[in-house]
C-alpha cells in the first residue's frame, strides 16, 4: 500500500515539476521573444515608422495591425504638431523632443496624443538608407496623379504621372522635396502614398528578404531595438495584412504661430483624433462577413473653391470614415457654387451614403463606357478611376454642405 501510494506521488511530483519547466520556458520565450508576447493575447499591435532626415523626422506613422482580422490602419503624425510636451513642459513642436537615442520619449508623446496604451515597436529609417532599402527591394510602385517637373539651380526633378516604379534615389527625391508653393496637405498626402507603395512591396518582397544573405543586410538598414529574428517576424504578420483595405488618417488641426514657429494644434484639444483612433481600432478587431458593402471604396477630393487646403482637410475627414482618398487637389476652376459628388462605383447606396457624411445630395452617377475601361487597362491606370469624385463647391463649410 506504501508503494503504490510513494508511486503515486513520485508521478504527481514529476507532472508538477515538469508543468513549473514549461511555465518557466514560456515566460523566457516570451521575454526574449516580443513578438511572440505581442501575439501570445487578443490585442492590436502598434509599431511607429519613422523615416529621418539629419537627425530629425522627416514622416512619422503608427501602423495599428490586429493579427486576427489581418486587418490595419496607419495614423500620419506630423512633426508640427503643437502639444504641451510633458518632457519640457511647453507648447512646442512634437518632433523637439525626437531622440533615436531615447525614442520612447518620443513613443510617449504620440501615445498620449492618440490615446493608445502602448507603442509596442519602433522602426526608424534614414533617408539614406531609405535609398538602399528601395534598390533592395527593387523598387517602390505607386501612382502619381500630375507629372512633375522642377528645375532649380541645384538639382532637375522630373517624374511622369501614371503609375510609376521609383528607384532608390528618386525614391528619396520623392519624399523629401519640398516647393514653397506647393500645399502642405499634398506634400503630406505625397509621402503617404509613398508610404503605403513600401508596406505593399516589404510584403511582395518577404521571403526574399529573409534570405539568409540578405536578411542581415536588410537589418542594418533599419535603426531599431528589435533583433533581426523579432523585425522578422514582425515582417511576417505585416505580409499577412489586408494591404487593401489600409487606411491613412492624418493628425490635422488648426494652424497657428506660437513663439515664431507654425504648429497645428489638434481639433477639440486633441479629442477628435482620439475618437479617430477609437474608430479605426473599432473596425479593425470587427469580424468581417466579406460582403461587397464592406469593401473600402476610393475616393478624389478637388478643392472647387478659393479657399487654400480645403480639399486637404476634406480628405482627412472622409479617411476618419474609413474611406480611401488615392488624390487630392485643385478642381478645374475655383467657382463651383454646389459640392457634387461623382459616383463610379455602381452602388448607388453607397454614394449616398457618402453623400450623407457630408449632407450633400447633389449625385451624378457616372457609368464606365468600354472605351474608358479599355483605355485604362491599357494605361496600367487602375488607381485613376475612383469610385467616388467629390468636387468641393462653396456651400461647403468645412463639415456639412449648407443652402440644399
Amino acid at each position: 500500500m506504501k508503494s503504490k501510494f510513494d508511486a503515486s506521488a513520485i508521478l504527481l511530483g514529476a507532472i508538477i515539476f515538469l508543468l513549473g519547466i514549461g511555465i518557466v520556458f514560456v515566460a523566457w520565450i516570451l521575454r526574449i521573444d516580443p513578438i511572440a508576447e505581442s501575439l501570445s493575447g487578443d490585442k492590436v499591435i502598434n509599431t511607429l515608422f519613422v523615416i529621418e532626415d539629419q537627425g530629425k523626422p522627416l514622416s512619422s506613422y503608427v501602423l495599428m495591425y490586429y493579427p486576427v482580422t489581418k486587418r490595419a490602419a496607419i495614423f500620419d503624425i506630423p512633426g508640427e504638431v503643437g502639444l504641451i510636451l510633458q518632457r519640457i513642459n511647453r507648447v512646442d513642436r512634437i518632433d523637439t523632443v525626437y531622440d533615436p537615442q531615447r525614442i520612447s520619449i518620443f513613443e510617449n508623446e504620440i501615445e498620449n496624443l492618440l490615446g493608445i496604451d502602448t507603442i509596442n515597436f519602433s522602426l526608424i529609417i534614414e533617408l539614406n538608407n531609405l535609398g538602399r532599402m528601395v534598390d533592395l527591394i527593387e523598387g517602390v510602385e505607386l501612382f502619381i496623379p500630375s507629372p512633375v517637373r522642377i528645375v532649380n539651380e541645384e538639382e532637375l526633378i522630373l517624374f511622369p504621372s501614371g503609375m510609376t516604379r521609383l528607384d532608390g534615389d528618386k525614391a528619396k527625391l520623392y519624399v523629401s522635396y519640398e516647393l514653397s508653393e506647393e500645399d502642405r496637405e499634398l506634400a503630406v498626402f505625397r509621402r503617404q502614398r509613398f508610404f503605403l507603395g513600401l508596406l505593399k512591396r516589404w510584403g511582395e518582397q518577404n521571403e526574399y528578404l529573409k534570405h539568409p544573405i540578405i536578411a542581415p543586410l536588410f537589418q542594418t538598414m533599419i535603426r531599431t531595438g528589435m533583433s533581426q529574428r523579432a523585425r522578422s517576424r514582425l515582417f511576417d504578420e505585416f505580409s499577412r495584412m489586408d494591404r487593401d483595405r489600409i487606411n491613412i488618417q492624418s493628425v490635422g488641426g488648426n494652424v497657428r504661430t506660437v513663439s515664431g514657429k507654425t504648429l497645428i494644434f489638434p481639433l477639440y484639444n486633441g479629442n477628435l483624433i482620439k475618437d479617430f483612433v477609437r474608430q479605426a481600432l473599432s473596425s479593425l478587431v470587427r469580424q468581417s462577413e466579406g460582403s461587397m458593402t464592406d469593401r473600402v471604396y476610393t475616393v478624389e477630393v478637388l478643392n472647387g473653391t478659393p479657399t487654400n487646403g480645403l480639399a486637404g482637410r476634406t480628405a482627412e475627414l472622409l479617411r476618419g470614415f474609413g474611406y480611401d482618398v488615392i488624390s487630392i487637389g485643385n478642381a478645374d476652376n475655383n467657382q463651383y457654387e454646389k459640392t457634387v459628388i461623382i459616383d463610379r462605383s455602381g452602388f448607388e447606396n453607397a454614394a449616398r451614403a457618402l453623400g450623407a457624411i457630408i449632407q450633400c445630395n447633389n449625385i451624378r452617377f457616372e457609368a464606365l463606357s468600354s472605351d474608358s475601361m479599355e483605355l485604362d487597362m491599357n494605361l496600367q491606370n487602375y488607381e485613376y478611376r475612383s469610385d467616388f469624385t467629390l468636387i468641393i463647391g462653396k456651400d461647403f463649410r468645412g463639415r456639412y454642405v449648407t443652402g440644399e
